[in-house]
């Protein structure tokens, strides 16, 4: 006889990634206010959040950014997002 009591037995979970790591961190002013997206190394957007929360700070802390977006590598991710903006966004390389 069955020692589940008729319940299926759990399977084996699958050890795989769902996510890629974040990989860039950029402070761009979005309606005027500050936001931060957060990118993957192949600068798909993973989320986006308030750039006042003190994660933020967190993240960045010690590192230096580059400044400006305008490369044909974020035409993509900031399609909504003009000129000035892009050219004045803080982008921080984040250890993975």
């Amino acid at each position: 006889m069955s020692q589940t009591f008729g319940m299926e037995s759990r399977r084996e979970h699958a050890h795989t990634s769902f996510r890629k790591p974040v990989r860039y961190l950029m402070l761009i002013e979005s309606g005027g206010s500050m936001i931060a997206l957060l990118f993957s190394a192949a600068y798909e957007m993973v989320t986006a959040i308030d750039a006042a929360v003190e994660e933020v700070d967190s993240m960045i802390a010690g590192l230096i950014p580059d400044i400006g977006a305008l490369g044909s590598e974020w035409n993509q991710a900031l399609a909504g997002h003009n000129a000035d903006e892009r050219a004045a966004a803080k982008i921080y390389t984040l250890a993975i």
